[in-house]
């Protein structure tokens, strides 16, 4: 059996490859809403959602990868996913990721203190957040790495968005959009190792299909989340009950 798990293994090429698949089939540049976003094709209050929903998925970054950091080994892989905290809730004057995403939230109208508390946000935005730092405690500490595989994908979805965002919203202002400064350039150092943990310890076929399951998890995540905004704000009337309108006070 050893023999045959051995022989089905991938060769860390093909198992890159198979990982960037995945990318380019499920990420979530692909989504309708992100089309729309992109292309200048919505409304201010669209926009708004998108970042008071984002808002809770960046606000729970840190708690993930503060599971996955109680669970390293060594102090140099600790040091290592350390940076990603602190990338995202910032240390001494420099703000972080966290800050940044607040105050883009500002920077198209959103009140600071309803987007910080997480009123507001919708159902499907909240289940598949939470989902995911479910499934990063939950599971193994290579699933867990693997499912931040998406950050292969988002420097250039980043580009694109910042692009399209300034030449579509006026509304939107290059400080409006601070957040995505640093954003590609971590993404890339993060996903790189990430990527080489990934192709060191799946050493077992069923190792390897953990990651890439992983990843497909992640990816649904994403996507899930712009079905929810989908659904709730280019689609009319489908707010559910206790999610944000435009111009009404959360209740």
């Amino acid at each position: 059996m050893t023999e045959l798990n051995e022989r089905a293994l991938m060769s860390p090429d093909d198992f890159v490859a198979a990982v960037r698949a995945i990318g380019a089939e499920r990420y979530h540049h692909l989504h309708p809403f992100h089309r729309l976003l992109h292309a200048g094709r919505l409304e201010k209050p669209q926009v708004q959602a998108w970042a008071l929903n984002r808002y809770y998925y960046q606000s729970q970054i840190p708690i993930k990868d503060a599971h996955i950091l109680a669970r390293l080994p060594t102090g140099a892989l600790r040091r290592e996913w350390r940076r990603r905290i602190i990338d995202h809730d910032g240390e001494g004057e420099t703000r972080g990721g966290i800050d940044k995403w607040i105050a883009l939230a500002e920077g198209v109208g959103l009140d600071r203190d309803l987007v910080v508390s997480g009123e507001g946000i919708l159902p499907g935005t909240r289940f598949a957040v939470d989902a995911y730092v479910h499934f990063v405690r939950e599971r193994s500490l290579l699933e867990a790495i693997a499912s931040s595989l998406t950050e292969l994908f988002s420097p250039d979805i980043i580009g694109e968005r910042v692009r399209g965002m300034l030449e579509h919203y006026p509304f939107v202002t290059r400080e409006t959009l601070a957040y995505f400064d640093k954003r590609p350039g971590q993404a890339k150092a993060d996903s790189d190792f990430a990527l080489a943990y990934c192709v060191e310890h799946a050493r077992r076929r069923e190792d390897q299909e953990a990651v890439l399951d992983a990843l497909r998890f992640k990816c649904a995540v994403l996507w899930s989340q712009l079905d929810a905004l989908h659904y709730a704000y280019v689609e009319p009337g489908h707010v559910p009950p206790g999610a944000w309108r435009p111009g009404e006070a959360v209740r």
